[in-house]
């Protein structure tokens, strides 16, 4: 047996494969040939805007950091804000290289080896390597399926154990693509509250929502017109989701809360901020012409989004329904579920897609999601790859459920 390498507890995660990599690689190496319903990476799609925006970046000689992130880039976070809808106070604001690296830097913050936040599930399975880079423990709070997703707050609170010290909520949630409701994040404030947590609310896919959120929905925990929070919150946001530019590097978290708290929140996350300076300054620099510049973002995925929604469902209602395959309903986000007869388990409807149907798919349980007949399909695709691929998804599933 070889000896024990000398990382840490924290950084012994398995290096194993897994087991649908192989298939996904064998797949992609004739890509010409695959259509790729896994894809999240913006960069990667054909989108034009995304380009546009990475050549105003400006390299500058001279750096003076700030351990916040430079003013002029705070201040045009909250202007953007504000535009859409949102209460973000700019000396609240503080930049990190991602949104991972603002978990990271909350997780130091509020966390000692051995506390527990509390994470949804289903939800993406990055938080397992934060928490255990941490040294944290998670502890999940299920979204009630039957209600559409729902956060069950009463769940939350019997979670909450002597060592946990935040409550993560993912609104829109990944891969659900579901708000939270007015009542329940009201709850959940009160209950981070009463039990002295904190709230970390990741809204990166915020501004992708299919349409106008129903009157009960939060479309973000810093709307305006959102219950004033007595808890301590973060909010997190970055260019890789607004702006569809991951390569760019820029994130924030904002601060919301009780004054006397969030003052103090603040100053010990510039110090932790200061303690590691990651933030691009070239990319800080351009950030107000990035803001100024993400309408054309929006303009060419948003349509892109709506047209391969618009395909799905389309194709669904004429083909699918008698099949028994369904689409959850989604507030927002760039991925859906798609809902398959368990005449095969996940795995097995990956294996049959990519090899029957040229087409790659996630499973499910990737995403902790339990029922064994939940694909999860992105809507990055170009409208053209992307509607044919999903008729020959739904040959796959007629063939077999014949």
């Amino acid at each position: 047996m070889s000896p024990r390498g000398p990382w840490s507890r924290r950084a012994s995660f398995s290096l194993a494969e897994n087991r649908l990599a192989a298939l996904y690689a064998g797949a992609r190496a004739d890509a010409s040939d695959v259509d790729d319903l896994t894809c999240s990476n913006p960069t990667k799609v054909a989108l034009h805007a995304p380009a546009e925006l990475a050549r105003l970046v400006a390299v500058q000689p001279d750096y003076d950091p700030d351990p916040l992130g430079p003013s002029p880039a705070r201040e045009a976070i909250a202007a953007f804000a504000r535009g859409r809808g949102r209460s973000v106070d700019p000396a609240r604001i503080v930049l990190s290289a991602s949104t991972s690296e603002a978990y990271a830097w909350l997780l130091k913050l509020l966390c000692d080896p051995g506390d527990d936040v509390l994470v949804p599930s289903p939800s993406y399975p990055l938080f397992d390597y934060l928490a255990a880079l941490e040294s944290v423990a998670l502890a999940r709070y299920p979204l009630d399926r039957r209600e559409g997703f729902r956060v069950d707050v009463d769940a939350v609170a019997r979670l909450v154990g002597p060592r946990t010290r935040a409550i993560v909520v993912v609104a829109p949630n990944n891969p659900t693509g579901t708000l939270v409701r007015r009542d329940d994040a009201q709850a959940l404030d009160a209950l981070a509250a009463d039990r002295g947590l904190a709230l970390v609310v990741d809204e990166v896919f915020a501004d992708w929502l299919h349409g106008v959120p129903a009157p009960a929905l939060l479309p973000s925990f810093a709307a305006v017109d959102a219950h004033a929070p007595r808890a301590l919150t973060f909010v997190l946001g970055g260019l890789s989701k607004l702006a569809c530019a991951p390569q760019l590097k820029l994130a924030w978290t904002s601060v919301h809360g009780p004054e006397p708290l969030a003052k103090e929140a603040l100053a010990r996350l510039e110090l932790v901020a200061d303690t590691f300076l990651s933030v691009n300054a070239p990319v800080a620099r351009a950030l107000p012409a990035l803001l100024a510049a993400q309408p054309r973002v929006a303009d060419e995925l948003g349509a892109r989004l709506a047209a391969n929604l618009a395909a799905l469902d389309a194709a669904i209602a004429m083909r699918g329904a008698p099949l028994g395959v369904r689409r959850p309903p989604a507030h927002g986000g760039w991925a859906v579920l798609v809902e398959v007869p368990r005449v095969h388990d996940e795995d097995a409807w990956v294996r049959l897609l990519a090899s029957h149907a040229r087409v790659l798919v996630q499973p499910g349980w990737f995403f902790d999601l339990d029922d064994g007949g939940t694909l999860v399909v992105s809507l990055l695709a170009p409208p053209e790859r992307f509607a044919p691929a999903v008729d020959r998804l739904l040959d796959v599933v007629a063939r077999e459920v014949a």
